[in-house]
């Protein structure tokens, strides 16, 4: 037999754009570190280590938490793979750790791509890219999914970037200031949706010791449908925009993650739908055979001074 073995050469692509440097990891297609200057804009993780709290990652084909991992589709009920004894549910879809590909590269821009084969508990396939255009000044990111299959695919989507406004210790983060385009929270409990919702109140203003971890929905949108959070710390303003195909934002500042991670940085978490949709059905988007769906969301940054 010949001795040949899969290439492992290329583990991401990098894009440059005037100051601004993009490192997407073919390891799940998770966007593992973008700077501008001497600023780290997202909060990300070194090459060639894993991922720590799903920081940058592709969510699909659900994000979020399902309970137990349980669901049924079309009468048939599914089992997923639950995240620990402790945490006994399914959390983040399927992508995280799988190879992406590079299906096309241009001057600032990168396209990456993967497939969702059939798994237990999720007997569909799925195609999915991401195309990453990178200027000077925004990040504009969108996902596509298409079905290849033979008979209809239900699923929802997420992004997971973590925004870094200058804060490196723990804590960091309550000095940032943040706005919010929703009007509804989802209450939860261990993560979980407990069927209730409450009005939120979209200027947090200083974050200060207030944990976050919420989806949020009703969002406030501008005239071309787009809904915008702004994060603003030592290092500049954050602007994290989504189209109208994400109707769901998850707000988390990281206080149960280890020590050293802890609050020092604000996941701002586009979604197609909340925790639990997979069961639950809360704006589950369920594609036809050769059917395709995209969304859009961007991040944009103002240094300080």
């Amino acid at each position: 037999m010949p001795d040949t073995w899969p290439d492992a050469d290329r583990t991401e692509v990098e894009l440059t754009a005037g100051d601004a440097r993009l490192a997407v990891d073919l390891r799940g297609g998770t966007l593992r570190r973008l700077a501008v200057g001497g600023w780290e804009v997202l909060d990300g993780y070194a090459a060639g280590t894993v991922a720590p709290g799903w920081r940058g990652a592709v969510l699909v084909p659900w994000p979020n938490r399902l309970r137990h991992g349980r669901w049924t589709w079309a009468g048939e009920e599914l089992q997923l793979e639950v995240r620990s004894p402790e945490e006994p549910h399914a959390i983040h879809g399927l992508v995280g750790w799988q190879p992406w590909e590079v299906l096309g590269e241009a001057d600032g821009s990168v396209t990456v791509g993967t497939t969702v084969e059939p798994h237990p508990g999720y007997p569909f396939r799925l195609d999915v890219a991401v195309d990453h255009r990178l200027t000077a000044d925004r990040l504009t990111s969108t996902l596509r999914v298409r079905n290849p299959g033979g008979a209809p695919a239900p699923f929802g989507a997420g992004f997971h970037p973590y925004l870094s406004v200058g804060a490196t210790a723990d804590g960091g983060i309550g000095a940032a200031e943040l706005t919010l385009p929703a009007r509804t929270e989802l209450v939860l409990d261990g993560g979980l949706p407990t069927g209730e919702r409450r009005p939120v109140e979209g200027a947090v203003g200083e974050i200060g010791d207030r944990p976050l971890d919420a989806p949020l929905t009703d969002l406030d949108r501008d005239a071309d449908g787009w809904a915008h959070v702004r994060l603003r710390g030592s290092a500049g303003e954050l602007v994290i925009s989504a189209d109208a195909s994400w109707p769901w934002l998850q707000v988390y500042s990281g206080d149960d993650l280890p020590a050293g991670q802890r609050r020092r940085s604000l996941a701002v978490e586009p979604m197609t739908c909340p925790p639990n949709a997979l069961a639950d059905g809360v704006d589950l988007i369920t594609l036809g055979p050769g059917e395709t769906w995209s969304g859009t969301w961007s991040l944009a940054w103002t240094p300080e001074g």
